[in-house]
């Protein structure tokens, strides 16, 4: 919920998610952009030295093309593990309309050690004039059912209020465990559009036992994830959604992104959470 000056606020330790890589621009739009599995373990280590303690992924091929390969996701994770101390792996689930529903799950289930997370896109959304990813109910039953056997924590990809009650099924199906680690999305094509009274709204209208997170795209992510530090919420940034530091300037490295993240946070007084302390407030 948004800020009501509650006692905790100043002891609420932030969560800060970087997305390092995604699947759409490439070196093409930033050359900073990491692509390859070293490059990318580097720039993870990185923010990780720099506050962040869970790094989404995606993996893209030796052209710099998106790929579910899974050889390749877990050539990325062991490059992680070699140059990072504790930071949080999550393997995204995306690449709907490109990938099949098998394909897209498969680096979460094969890949040793598996992520402590994983994304769910709960609902559909556009790409440009002709791809939708469906993110059908039946494939976020199988992805949830699938993740909770498999020990692996989801996080639930919201890009709309309508995506609530998607989630709430999962909740009464029992595929879920609390706290539930959501992402709010904002800025995208047919997605909640980046108004700041948008982000209060989505945080009021979660289900109890939430923990919440603000993804907003482009030049919204700076603002809307700086409101939501004030709200008591997390944060995700990184060149998945934003290759900007500022308008005109490309950022260096997604580990300036999480240093000004982690600066922000500290004017405004909220601690950032360690790995150790993430895994605590996301019950792993």
């Amino acid at each position: 919920m948004g800020y009501q000056g509650y006692a905790d606020y100043f002891d609420k330790k932030l969560i800060i998610s970087v997305a390092t890589t995604g699947g759409f621009q490439g070196k093409e739009e930033n050359p900073n952009l990491p692509e390859q599995p070293e490059e990318i373990a580097r720039d993870v280590a990185a923010c990780e030295e720099a506050g962040a303690s869970i790094v989404h992924i995606h993996a893209r091929d030796d052209d710099g093309k998106k790929t579910k390969d899974v050889a390749r996701f877990q050539e990325i994770r062991d490059a992680i593990d070699s140059h990072c101390d504790d930071i949080l792996v999550n393997f995204t689930t995306g690449g709907g309309g490109i990938f099949s529903r098998e394909d897209r799950i498969a680096p979460i289930l094969e890949t040793d050690p598996r992520p402590e997370l994983a994304t769910i896109d709960l609902g559909p959304v556009n790409f440009g004039q002709t791809r939708t990813a469906e993110n059908t109910r039946e494939q976020n039953e199988e992805y949830a059912e699938a993740m909770l056997n498999a020990g692996v924590k989801p996080e639930l990809e919201l890009f709309n209020p309508g995506h609530i009650p998607e989630m709430e099924h999962l909740v009464d199906l029992d595929l879920l465990e609390p706290p539930y680690w959501c992402t709010n999305i904002f800025g995208l094509q047919n997605g909640m559009p980046p108004a700041p009274r948008n982000v209060v709204n989505f945080a009021d209208n979660l289900p109890a036992d939430c923990e919440w997170q603000t993804l907003a795209i482009g030049k919204h992510q700076l603002p809307l994830t700086t409101m939501t530090i004030t709200m008591g919420g997390h944060v995700r940034v990184g060149m998945e959604d934003n290759i900007y530091y500022r308008k005109g300037e490309l950022a260096e490295s997604n580990a300036q992104l999480v240093e000004r993240t982690a600066r922000i946070a500290a004017e405004l007084e909220r601690p950032v959470a360690t790995p150790a302390e993430t895994r605590d407030i996301l019950g792993l």
